[in-house]
């Protein structure tokens, strides 16, 4: 395979694979267009395309599903940028208009998670609804959409990993890396002769295809629930130990102030143990109530059982 890339090209050499003219973007009638929006609004209307399906199938409403998206996505995009600012403030305090330049990057998933969910409990409190109920049924289409967003890194040149040499490894030219600084002396080292790319990790594609894995699990065990919310603290466990897994490989991580502390590899690993402890309580407290006959009478055992 070449040693001298073009500009716009991608290649996965131990795959035998070279993708000529990968594009970032495109022009309308003289807008510019970036993919990474495209694959992001197409993984936002496939998510909640199969939400409200799943909704139908399990005799919901999947208006409120509709509903519900327009803030859901519209505050979790907001989230994804204040989450970035807050652990990049050196990079903003100097320059706070710099804060609404989103198409400069900048975008946290972590960010935009918190404030869906925060998002979810507000609307659910002004509706009347469940938010274990909708919750469960949302997470699917949370998953999927971000299972085809991390696709939009790609376009990015974006959210790589350290160098490799694996079967998975990718190459992209140092003239398209978005952003110089996620570029380790671990790389760098490997740029010799003549050779104009970086050889790494392509930890986008950990994430979305270890996603997709989760998804599945996800939809498999939808029926089989034991309580409402349990499939929302399934992807709180099961995407917080992915992150925490992917996080450790990828080099533009977002660090506490002061440490050499990743922000969502920590984030992660406690979401993972909060949801394996807070699912083996329930199932604790779902197997007293029926050892003591109280199971199915009076609202603390209804708040608990499988809707």
């Amino acid at each position: 395979m070449q040693d001298i890339m073009g500009v716009n090209d991608i290649a996965f050499p131990n795959l035998g694979i070279y993708l000529k003219n990968v594009p970032q973007g495109f022009t309308v009638f003289g807008f510019y267009i970036s993919l990474y929006g495209v694959i992001i609004a197409i993984g936002v209307m496939a998510g909640i395309s199969i939400v409200a399906h799943l909704a139908k199938k399990s005799g919901q409403n999947p208006d409120d599903y509709w509903d519900f998206a327009i803030y859901g996505v519209l505050f979790g995009l907001i989230g994804a940028r204040i989450y970035y600012v807050v652990f990049e403030w050196d990079s903003y305090k100097n320059n706070l208009l710099k804060i609404f330049h989103v198409r400069g990057g900048g975008m946290a998933i972590y960010g935009g998670v918190i404030a869906a969910f925060i998002t979810l409990f507000v609307w659910c409190r002004i509706k009347k609804k469940d938010p274990r109920v909708i919750g469960d049924t949302a997470m699917a289409g949370l998953l999927l959409g971000q299972i085809i967003g991390r696709w939009g890194n790609f376009t990015n040149r974006e959210v790589f990993g350290e160098y490799s040499d694996g079967l998975l490894a990718m190459r992209i030219p140092l003239e398209a890396v978005r952003d110089r600084t996620d570029i380790t002396e671990n790389i760098a080292a490997h740029i010799t002769g003549d050779i104009n790319y970086i050889q790494v990790h392509p930890t986008f594609f950990y994430e979305s295809a270890l996603n997709l894995l989760l998804l599945a699990g996800i939809l498999l065990y939808y029926r089989h629930r034991r309580f409402k919310g349990e499939i929302c603290l399934l992807y709180l466990g099961g995407y917080g130990i992915i992150r925490f897994f992917v996080e450790g490989i990828r080099t533009d991580r977002l660090k506490l102030a002061g440490t050499d502390i990743a922000v969502s590899q920590l984030l992660g690993i406690v979401l993972f143990l909060t949801a394996v402890a807070a699912d083996i309580t329930v199932r604790f407290l779902i197997r007293r109530k029926k050892k003591t006959g109280i199971s199915g009478s009076g609202k603390a055992a209804a708040d608990i059982e499988k809707p």
